[in-house]
């Protein structure tokens, strides 16, 4: 039975976890993440994204169930190597991800919607590393994103008394781009998608490749990059047409070429 289903809504990939009651990050719904990611990055028809949870939860966190089962050593580095590859692929891929997060995002539930590009989360939702109070730390990268996102000390603050902020607060940290209403969360979502699909596939990827040193903090590699990206995005077939169509006045029609 699969844990992990997407549809495709005009050019919009929507994934969906399915993993109940929590949505879990078990090992088989990593697994499916990945091959799922795998297949909409070569389809040509997908040009935005969109991660939605079942149920109540956006995902709780790992399965800790399944914690139990996993060696010490090689066993555990697997599971946490497995997971931040993934992460890292989700963070540096070409089409940009949004994370709609309802409920909870804890854990290796927060540390998945933090890989993402963008994150929308419902009033009242809960976001946060909960690990330390089991005994553990984060393993998917929660460690390095979350200081990026809110600073060392709250990070601090946040993973070593393994309490949440609501959504609220998260906007206020910088962690989400914004608190809506829940039952407007996935279409505000499919909206944004919508949006951005509407615009040129190679822009979006170059700005995102861009976006990538910034991240990372690497100014003058960035900079670098930008000069070589906004060459290839001036000679693509989408940049005459959009400059041809603000000329005229007239919306532009992209062929992502």
């Amino acid at each position: 039975m699969t844990v992990v289903d997407w549809e495709l809504e005009d050019h919009t990939a929507v994934i969906v976890l399915n993993h109940p009651p929590a949505n879990a990050l078990s090992s088989q719904l990593i697994k499916e993440l990945s091959d799922i990611t795998d297949e909409l990055e070569n389809n040509v028809q997908v040009k935005a994204i969109v991660i939605y949870g079942e149920g109540r939860f956006f995902s709780a966190g790992a399965d800790i169930k399944e914690f139990t089962q996993i060696e010490e050593g090689k066993g555990s580095s697997h599971t946490a190597n497995e997971g931040q590859r993934l992460f890292n692929r989700m963070e540096n891929f070409k089409k940009p991800i949004i994370a709609a997060i309802h409920g909870a995002a804890l854990g290796g539930g927060l540390e998945l919607a933090m890989a993402c590009h963008i994150r929308l989360a419902a009033k009242g939702a809960k976001l946060g590393l909960p690990e330390v109070q089991l005994g553990l730390i984060p393993g998917f990268a929660g460690t390095q994103r979350l200081p990026r996102l809110v600073g060392v000390p709250k990070a601090a603050e946040m993973i070593l008394t393994s309490q949440p902020v609501q959504a609220e607060e998260a906007l206020q940290l910088g962690l989400i781009n914004r608190v809506v209403e829940p039952e407007e969360l996935l279409n505000e979502a499919k909206a944004l998608a919508a949006l951005i699909a509407s615009k040129s596939a190679v822009a979006v990827s170059l700005a995102l490749d861009c976006l990538s040193y910034a991240r990372d903090g690497k100014f003058a590699e960035g900079q670098s990059q930008e000069a070589i990206n906004f060459s290839k995005a001036f000679s693509s077939e989408d940049a005459k047409e959009g400059i041809a169509a603000f000329i005229q006045k007239r919306k532009p029609v992209f062929q992502d070429k």
